[in-house]
């Protein structure tokens, strides 16, 4: 499988991208950089500093698109750290992003390889709405898109409402599901808050020597730092390399079709996910449902944590 990685390395975003390094039968093809954990700018740089940690020396990396496309920018450093990576990044990476941005790279890429690559979005969908606004011929061009973001059936992570990839750009992401991807597969809050490393599962991780494993405990410290205020324990939530690993092997989670759209006007639901699960009995009123007429996406439902868990540690070793 060829991929296109659209990111904002952030940690979770690092461990996915050492997680597809790892995978023999995926080839990472190019990444863009994306705003949302830190600045476009930043996490270019961090992908470039995880791309030469795992190996991949030659995989461009494009900078991505600097701010939403109808807000200001908001970051979450006190995340992820000031510098993204917690505290971790290092001295700069030996390359430099290439010329291009992210958006035309994933078109140009697109366009010289129709119905060969796939797309794993794992930041805000900004620069995939920009591609499609460059080249809507996109969901005939991509095999499939994966798309990491948005709460269905439970609270956001960022609002009540709201989950940070969605929060941070809903009208890039209300683009996105409005464009007709026929294969698009989204990987929500729902199964990723399920998706928790204990203190056990971190502390094995630690012992193992590899550079990659040492770097990646690293990361894991500082993000279950965060996340032991949060919930009053040792753990972590391990949102990004979910989204991976549902990509390599679908069997992984249990799924349901489900249009979405996305809230842009709520006063306290601005980026919520909206989806309507009702069995619709009489449907003279169908006008109603939310986003009728949208292509419907591929919601994960459920996952197996355990089978995850297992193969990140292995890729992490």
């Amino acid at each position: 499988m060829r991929i296109i990685l659209d990111t904002d390395p952030g940690i979770d975003d690092s461990l996915a991208i050492l997680f597809l390094a790892a995978q023999p039968d995926m080839e990472l093809v190019a990444v863009g950089s994306v705003h949302g954990n830190v600045p476009a700018p930043t996490a270019a740089d961090n992908a470039l500093r995880v791309l030469d940690i795992a190996g991949l020396h030659d995989v461009p990396v494009a900078v991505g698109a600097h701010r939403p496309l109808a807000q200001e920018l908001r970051t979450t450093e006190f995340v992820h750290g000031a510098d993204g990576l917690g505290g971790q990044a290092g001295p700069p990476a030996r390359r430099r992003p290439i010329s291009i941005s992210a958006a035309e790279q994933i078109v140009q890429l697109a366009r010289a390889n129709p119905g060969e690559l796939t797309l794993l979005a794992l930041g805000p969908l900004t620069n995939v709405a920009l591609a499609l606004l460059l080249e809507p011929r996109l969901p005939e061009l991509l095999r499939s898109v994966t798309v990491l973001g948005g709460a269905l059936g439970v609270p956001g992570n960022v609002t009540t409402h709201a989950e940070a990839n969605m929060w941070h750009d809903p009208e890039a992401a209300d683009l996105v599901f409005d464009a007709g991807f026929e294969n698009l597969t989204l990987v929500s809050l729902d199964v990723t808050e399920t998706a928790r490393a204990d203190e056990a599962w971190m502390a094995a991780l630690a012992e193992v020597a590899t550079p990659r494993a040492q770097f990646a405990s690293a990361l894991l410290k500082h993000y279950a730092d965060f996340y032991s205020r949060m919930f009053g324990f040792r753990t972590c939530t391990i949102h990004d390399p979910l989204a991976a690993a549902l990509l390599q092997d679908p069997a992984l989670a249990q799924y349901k079709d489900v249009v979405v759209t996305v809230e842009l006007r709520g006063t306290h639901t601005r980026g919520q996910l909206i989806s309507d699960w009702r069995a619709i009995v009489d449907d003279s009123d169908i006008e109603s449902k939310a986003g009728q007429g949208r292509t419907p996406v591929r919601a994960a439902v459920s996952v197996n944590t355990e089978a995850f868990l297992t193969r990140l540690f292995e890729a992490l070793k």
